[in-house]
This record gives C-alpha cells, sequence and structure tokens, in this order.
C-alpha cells in the first residue's frame, strides 16, 4: 500500500473511489489496521485505491481534513469525501462501508 505526500494528494483522490488511511507510525491501532487493509485492496482488486497518508509527514492535510486521531479513514469520491471511519475496524466491516458506496 502506497503512503502518499500532499503533493500526489489531489491528483490521486480526485477520480473514483478512493480510501485515505491517516496514520502514524507510533500508532498500535495503525499498525493493526494496516494488514486488514492489504487483504481489503485485494479483494476489491481494481473497484477501490487504497492509499495511506502519515499524519507526521503530512500534518498540513491532516489539518485540512480535520484528522484529530489515528487512524482515521477517509473515502473519496471524484474527490469529494464521502464517508469518515476512526479506528481500527475488522476487515468485514471496512468492506461493509465500502461496498456502501461503490
Amino acid at each position: 500500500m502506497k503512503i502518499i505526500n500532499k503533493d500526489e494528494f489531489e491528483t490521486i483522490v480526485k477520480s473514483g473511489i478512493v480510501l485515505v488511511d491517516f496514520f502514524a507510525t507510533w500508532c498500535g491501532p495503525c499498525k493493526m489496521l494496516s494488514p486488514v487493509l492489504d487483504e481489503v485492496a485485494n479483494e476489491l482488486n481494481g473497484k477501490i485505491d487504497i492509499v495511506k497518508v502519515d499524519v507526521d509527514q503530512e500534518s498540513g492535510l491532516a489539518q485540512q481534513y480535520g484528522i484529530m486521531t489515528v487512524p482515521t479513514m477517509l473515502i473519496f469520491k471524484d474527490g469529494v469525501v464521502i464517508k469518515q471511519l476512526q479506528g481500527f475496524m475488522p476487515k468485514v466491516q471496512v468492506l461493509n462501508e465500502i461496498k456502501a458506496v461503490l
């Protein structure tokens, strides 16, 4: 799963459905969520892009989107946030949230 920076962010989220995982390297629940998102990405191959943003490296992006806790996942559709998810979630729950917007 690719970790993106602010320069890549707008280009990646501007079209299609994209889940952005705002995380921190020191965050335990973030570390637990990462393999879940890898499995989700494999299962939904091609239907959705999943990328990560390190809030410590990209604090401006985190601030812009009001990220106050990690992990926080934002689902974008054509550049617009359509759903926000917070905290660790099991694979089934993440899949259900994504499928609701597909």
